[in-house]
C-alpha cells in the first residue's frame, strides 16, 4: 500500500508496489440496496432488505440505467475503494507537514540511591553525616511540553506524494470504468427483455391467426366443403404456436428477473417496459477517429496510463533514497516538583542522515519498480492493439447486423404477403389450408428473425459504444433515442 511506502521513505525504507494491470474489470451482481417504489425494512445488524411493490413497475431504459447506476455493487465497490485512496493520500499529506504534539505528565517516584550506587559514607567529605541524606527518596515531579517534528528534505517522500495523488487519478478511472460496464449490462439486459416481449406479441397475433384458420378450417369441414385433414393441421399449427408462446413469456420473465438483478431490484419485482424497440441507422465512423476517441476515453486505457504514472513515481521515490535527508525536531516546556519551583528545559536538534551499506535494498527495489513500470508498458501496448481490433470488429457487426435488418424486414413483409395470398385461396376454395399451414410458419420464422437481428443491432452499437468508450454519456445517440 503507498501508505506503508510512504512511512519507509520517512523513516525506514522504500518499496516498489506491484501494479494491478489492466482494469477491464467484469460487472459484479448488484447490491439489493434501496430502489423507488419498493417496500423496505430493516433487518438485524441494519441489513436494508426489499420487499417487491404489489403493482407492476413502470420502467424505461433510462430509468433502469439509472438505477443500475445507484445500485449495482461493484460501483458501490468502487467508491468505497476511493475512499481508501483519500485517506491513503491524507496519511502521506500528514507525513509530510510538520508534527506538533503536547503532552503533560505526572508522576510519584521512589528512588533507592543505595541501590544505584550512592554511599552514605561518602558524604563525610562534605562534613556531612552518613545519615544526612536518606538512601529512600521520594519525589513527585509535574512536567509539560510541547514537541515538533519536520520532514525538511527528503525527496523520496515527496515522489510518494505524488504518486499517491496519482492513485487517486487511478480510483476514479477505475469507478468510470465500471460505471460504463454498468450501463452496458443494464442497456443489453433492457433491450433483452424489450425483444422477448416482441416475441410474445408476435406469437399472440401468429397464434389469432391460428384460431381464425381453425374456425375456417372447421367450418369447412362441417359444410361439407372441406376435409377433416385441414382441421387436424389447423389444429396442430394452433398448439405449436400455442407452445411457442409459452416458450416465449417464459424467456420474458427469466430475463426480467436477470434485470432486476442488474439493475439492484428484488428478484420477484414486477416490471412494465415503457419503452419500445429502438431503431435508428447510426452514422458511419471513421476508423482512425474512432480509435482516437477511444484512446482519449476509454477507462480502461487511460486508467493504465494512470497507473504507469504512479509507478514512474514510486520508481523515482526509490532512486531517491540514496539522497541524504534533512528533519528537524525539538521541544520547549516546563519541569519541576509538583508542588514546588518549575523551570523551562528546551531541546532543539537538526539531523542528516546518509544511508550507508543499504545498496543491495536499493538494487533490490529499484528492479521491482523497473519490472513493475515494464509491465505497465507492456500491457499499455497490448490493450492499444486490442483496442484495434475491437472497434474493428464492433464496426463489422455493426455493418452486418443493420444489413440482417433490412433482409428480416423484407423477409416479414414478403411472408406475411404469401400468408394473405395463402388464406385467400383456402378461402375461395381453391387450396386445401396446406399452403395456410407453411405460410404461417415462414411468418412466425421471420418474425422471430426479426426480433433476433434489430436485437442484434443495437448490442452491436451499444458494443462500438462500449469500445470508443462513450457508452455511458452517448448510448442514446447510438441507439437513436
Amino acid at each position: 500500500m503507498i501508505v506503508g511506502v510512504v512511512l519507509a521513505a520517512c523513516g525506514v525504507s522504500v518499496g516498489a508496489r506491484a501494479q494491478s494491470g489492466q482494469t477491464n474489470l467484469p460487472v459484479a451482481p448488484s447490491a439489493v440496496l434501496t430502489a423507488p417504489g419498493a417496500v423496505t425494512l430493516r433487518g438485524p445488524g441494519g441489513v436494508v432488505v426489499e420487499r417487491a411493490t404489489a403493482g407492476a413497475l413502470p420502467l424505461g431504459l433510462d430509468e433502469a440505467i439509472d438505477f443500475g447506476l445507484k445500485h449495482n455493487l461493484q460501483l458501490e465497490l468502487d467508491r468505497q475503494n476511493m475512499r481508501v485512496v483519500q485517506g491513503e493520500t491524507g496519511q502521506v499529506i500528514n507525513a509530510l507537514l510538520p508534527s506538533l504534539t503536547a503532552v503533560a505528565k505526572t508522576g510519584a517516584q521512589e528512588i533507592d540511591l543505595a541501590a544505584m550506587g550512592f554511599k552514605p559514607a561518602s558524604l563525610a567529605k562534605f562534613g556531612l553525616g552518613k545519615n544526612a541524606i536518606p538512601e529512600i527518596v521520594k519525589v513527585d515531579t509535574t512536567s509539560a511540553q510541547i514537541n515538533v517534528s519536520q520532514q525538511i528534505f527528503n525527496l523520496s517522500a515527496y515522489e510518494i506524494y505524488r504518486a499517491a495523488r496519482a492513485e487517486a487519478a487511478v480510483a476514479d478511472l477505475q469507478m468510470r470504468l465500471s460505471r460504463g460496464n454498468v450501463v452496458l449490462a443494464a442497456g443489453t439486459e433492457y433491450l433483452r427483455a424489450l425483444a422477448d416481449a416482441a416475441e410474445i406479441t408476435d406469437a399472440q397475433a401468429l397464434l389469432r391467426q391460428d384460431e381464425e384458420a381453425l374456425r375456417q378450417a372447421t367450418e369447412r369441414d362441417n359444410a361439407g366443403v372441406g376435409t377433416r385433414l385441414d382441421v387436424l393441421r389447423a389444429k396442430v399449427a394452433m398448439q405449436a404456436q400455442q407452445q411457442a408462446l409459452i416458450a416465449a413469456e417464459n424467456t420474458f420473465a427469466k430475463d426480467k428477473i436477470t434485470l432486476n438483478r442488474t439493475i439492484g431490484l428484488p428478484a420477484e419485482q414486477e416490471l412494465k417496459l415503457t419503452d419500445t424497440v429502438p431503431y435508428a441507422e447510426l452514422a458511419e465512423l471513421p476508423l482512425e477517429q474512432a480509435k482516437t476517441l477511444a484512446y482519449e476515453r476509454r477507462k480502461d486505457y487511460t486508467g493504465l496510463l494512470a497507473q504507469r504514472n504512479v509507478a514512474d513515481r514510486e520508481r523515482r521515490a526509490v532512486k531517491y533514497e540514496r539522497v541524504p535527508t534533512v528533519a528537524f525536531g525539538g521541544f520547549y516546556g516546563v519541569l519541576g516538583e509538583t508542588t514546588g519551583l518549575y523551570h523551562g528545559v528546551f531541546a532543539a536538534e537538526g539531523s542528516v542522515n546518509f544511508p550507508i551499506f543499504r545498496e543491495a535494498q536499493f538494487r533490490g527495489e529499484r528492479e521491482v519498480a523497473d519490472a513493475s513500470l515494464s509491465r505497465l508498458r507492456n500491457q499499455i501496448a497490448d490493450l492499444k492493439v486490442t483496442i484495434d481490433e475491437q472497434i474493428r470488429a464492433s464496426m463489422l457487426d455493426v455493418q452486418a447486423s443493420a444489413a440482417l435488418v433490412k433482409v428480416a424486414r423484407s423477409n416479414v413483409d414478403l411472408a406475411n404477403e404469401e400468408l394473405s395470398d395463402a388464406n385467400a385461396r383456402f378461402a375461395a376454395g381453391v387450396d386445401d389450408n396446406l399452403r395456410v399451414v407453411e405460410a404461417q410458419a415462414v411468418v412466425a420464422q421471420a418474425e422471430t428473425r426479426l426480433v433476433e437481428t434489430e436485437f442484434g443491432y443495437n448490442q452491436a452499437k451499444l458494443a462500438l459504444a462500449r469500445n470508443t468508450g462513450v457508452v455511458e454519456t452517448q448510448y442514446k445517440t447510438y441507439l437513436g433515442r
